[in-house]
């Protein structure tokens, strides 16, 4: 039985003081409707997408900072997690149906046993814009980038776009099934632990960078391909001009 992910997803880990507004940005600006709160304490909510499978899904947590994890969706959470140790991860918790583990270089991930389903499609806004969030970015500190995609190439198994001199991104892109595929960034300084980042992909930037500053986000830098901002409850991401109608496109 295969250990490599059938589905990912992105959780927003969102301090109890940003929850709501953090919720609320991410509701407007991706078109989803959040789902009714679940968990113990009701901290769970998924962003569903119409007639999809939910790539994007909330967790108020009792941190200080907000941050995003990746659940990968694996047919058996105990083999997969065997294999993340063999790769390099480190176990944090096994709670029985699923695992917290991290990825070399530090980022939080999970292991769960949930099934896959349809890729989201693009949302097509006033005026023929589209966007759609499709990828995930973890940022990695120049001395572990190489050891960091590395793990997460042999964890996921997808399609490789090595680490080369010339440039700081390497790409995993899975087959066209899937709502998300991964960007590995090597930063320029370094940093304790790999954290990550949402990627939007738009066919209209300027536009779409002023609806998400019109609901609530600032604008930190424009670059030649992608636009930096930070949402309301404080996560940083960015507006991208990768082709949204089109699976595993490189920027």
């Amino acid at each position: 039985m295969s250990v490599h992910p059938t589905w990912l997803t992105a959780f927003l880990d969102l301090p109890a003081d940003v929850h709501g507004v953090g919720t609320a940005f991410w509701a407007e600006v991706t078109g989803w409707t959040p789902s009714a709160p679940r968990g113990a304490a009701g901290e769970f909510a998924t962003l569903e997408p119409d007639a999809a499978e939910a790539v994007l899904k909330v967790q108020r947590t009792g941190a200080a900072e907000p941050a995003v994890h990746l659940d990968l969706h694996v047919a058996d959470p105990d083999a997969a997690a065997q294999t993340a140790v063999r790769l390099g991860a480190t176990v944090s918790a096994d709670q029985g149906d699923y695992w917290v583990l991290a990825s070399p270089a530090g980022l939080a991930f999970c292991l769960v046993a949930h099934a896959a389903g349809d890729r989201p499609a693009p949302r097509t806004w006033p005026g023929g814009r589209t966007s759609l969030v499709d990828q995930v970015s973890i940022d990695v500190a120049p001395s572990r980038y190489v050891e960091e995609f590395e793990f997460w190439a042999g964890l996921t198994g997808w399609t490789r776009r090595d680490p080369v001199p010339e440039t700081e991104f390497a790409r995993l892109t899975p087959d066209a099934s899937f709502g998300l595929q991964l960007l590995v960034q090597r930063l320029d300084d370094e940093q304790p632990v790999a954290s990550a980042h949402l990627d939007l992909s738009t066919d209209d930037r300027d536009a779409e960078v002023a609806d998400h500053a019109a609901a609530g986000a600032e604008v930190l830098a424009r670059h030649d391909e992608w636009t930096v901002l930070r949402d309301p409850a404080g996560l940083r991401y960015c507006v991208t001009d990768r082709s949204p109608r089109r699976a595993g496109v490189e920027r």
